[in-house]
């Protein structure tokens, strides 16, 4: 698979949208890896509830407002940023490039967008601290609190800017696709940020059986707690982030335990197959958070539309997962640079044709569900 990932960023050539990457990505990657990225869990109800909710938001466009080319900064935990979005935290992304994660945390320095590392990453934390700009380590909750530990102390010595702790993996959700064919990690792909935590488990293939599954059965707890949550905010001075909320409930418990921000989110669909759009709760939450800590979004974001429809549903700013791994996938790194290009351009367009000067103007803005 490297030899023709390789051979791909030679031909490549830039598509018309962030989406079109997609059919880029699934002509050079084999049939188990496309399925492990675009998969979810159950029958993937809650995966295509992502797309069809954000579809159902119409946002009022203002006129006569004399914008001409409007900014896109905005301000996200850590820093400001050159667009209201991070790259959210992905697995393995040797999975679908040699260069992984330091090919994408680099095209994320070009873009002037947080790159958010993964516990699971195929390249150690610190290699890619160091090929990214404002890099944030996204944290599973692990069996070994030692473990637990030291990656929050590597993640502050590597540079990182905030740490993202993703509450929704008491377990892996099954996802069939993986299951159906028996997915595992080819030899070259390890969690190279978790040594000695039972990688071989994430190597063997067995028909009917998710490898990677059972890999993290083995290392991540089950049981994470709001006691665990607090003891994280104890640990770090870092930013604290908590990614996988959805009850308005927990996003105002997560705010008073400390956390600088939370993300609404499903997972991508990959947890609880039934769940909610994270779109559709998004507004419940930002009303009930208010100005206790910030609101960011994550769930089928595919196009500087979704954002502006993120931020008009009153998030602060947004992940963007699948379409950067089909932009690795199909060029490397000149593929994700070529993919945040095009998102900036695609979010200037709709902050233009909306009459927003900036992101901010985009949270005013009014919302109809069902067009």
């Amino acid at each position: 698979m490297a030899e023709q990932l390789t051979a791909s960023v030679e031909t490549f050539v830039p598509p018309a949208s962030l989406a079109d990457f997609a059919a880029l990505a699934r002509a050079v990657l084999p049939a188990d890896v496309w399925d492990f990225v675009e998969g979810g869990s159950g029958t993937e109800s809650t995966l295509a509830a992502n797309r069809a909710a954000l579809d159902r938001v119409a946002v009022l466009p203002r006129v006569l407002t004399g914008v001409d080319t409007p900014r896109t900064e905005a301000a996200l935990p850590g820093g400001t940023c050159a667009l209201p979005a991070a790259v959210a935290p992905m697995a393995y992304q040797k999975l679908l490039h040699p260069d992984g994660e330091v090919a994408l945390a680099a095209a994320a320095r070009t873009a002037g967008v947080p790159y958010v590392a993964s516990t699971v990453a195929s390249a150690p934390l610190e290699e890619v601290a160091a090929a990214g700009g404002a890099v944030w380590f996204q944290l599973y909750w692990l069996r070994d609190r030692v473990m637990v530990a030291d990656l929050v102390d590597r993640a502050r010595a590597a540079g990182c800017t905030a740490l993202m702790v993703t509450v929704d993996v008491p377990v892996l959700g099954r996802r069939l696709r993986d299951v159906r064919n028996g997915f595992a990690l080819p030899p070259h792909v390890t969690a190279a940020n978790l040594a000695g935590g039972r990688d071989d488990l994430a190597h063997q293939g067995t028909p009917g059986r998710s490898a990677v599954a059972a890999h993290t059965g083995a290392v991540f707890h089950p049981a994470m707690s709001w006691a665990d949550l607090a003891w994280l905010r104890e640990r770090t001075p870092l930013p604290l982030v908590v990614k996988g909320v959805l009850d308005p409930r927990d996003a105002v418990r997560a705010a008073q335990a400390g956390a600088d921000a939370v993300v609404v989110s499903n997972h991508g669909g990959r947890q609880l197959d039934g769940a909610p759009a994270s779109a559709t709760v998004l507004p419940e939450v930002v009303a009930a958070v208010g100005q206790r800590c910030t609101v960011l979004f994550d769930g089928g974001v595919r196009s500087g539309t979704d954002v502006l429809r993120a931020l008009a549903l009153g998030a602060a700013g947004v992940l963007v997962g699948r379409p950067l791994l089909w932009a690795l996938a199909a060029g490397g790194r000149a593929g994700a640079e070529a993919a945040l290009a095009l998102l900036a351009a695609e979010l200037r367009d709709a902050l233009t044709l909306a009459g927003c000067p900036d992101p901010a103007a985009a949270r005013q803005l009014r919302t109809l569900i069902g067009g």
